[in-house]
């Protein structure tokens, strides 16, 4: 959803509120298309500070349709996303990038709500998701979740450094 902020701009100390729907249908992530089970509408309080200064400020609930590191169980992961952003309209896109101010959820006088969103999640979004602290995962040999019943694989593993004497040894075995 674009909203103009040049209306917003056009009076000093004017404050606008809206709630803006994300219109994102799923968010990706590193070839991984995760879907949303709740997505709440995006609370924006927009305030022109003066001198071509906007200041943002939004709150959204949403959470996600993910799955366990571990033993690829499916999880709900909620996020509560609460963000603050002061655009300076008096800087060109190239100036905000050398300050490090990555913008590019604004387009020309609009924002993109759901760009903006999109980044916001990227930033919260977690390195790894287990389903508890003791889980202990798949089987490496038949796949078995082995948090719901175990399996009589062989799992021992051996020491990659020693393999050329374990060779040896099997090598020579006496019958």
């Amino acid at each position: 959803m674009l909203i103009s902020l040049s209306e917003i701009m056009s009076t000093k100390g004017k404050v606008e509120r809206i709630s803006a729907p994300i219109e994102l249908d799923s968010f990706d992530y590193q070839g991984v298309t995760y879907k949303f089970n709740h997505k709440g509408p995006v609370n924006l309080t927009i305030t022109n500070l003066g001198n071509r200064v906007v200041l943002i400020e939004g709150k959204a609930d949403i959470s996600l349709a993910m799955f366990c590191g571990r033993c690829l169980k499916d999880l709900d992961y909620p996020m509560e996303i609460d963000f603050s952003k002061e655009i300076d309209f008096n800087l060109t896109a190239e100036e905000r990038a050398e300050g490090l101010d990555e913008a590019n959820y604004i387009v020309g006088f609009s924002l993109d709500v759901d760009i903006l969103i999109y980044d916001e999640i990227l930033i919260g979004f977690p390195m790894r998701l287990l389903c508890s602290e003791d889980c202990k995962g798949l089987c490496k040999k038949c796949g078995t979740n082995l948090n719901e019943k175990t399996c009589d694989c062989d799992t021992t593993e051996y020491d990659p450094r020693m393999s050329v004497i374990r060779d040896i040894f099997n090598n020579f075995k006496e019958v």
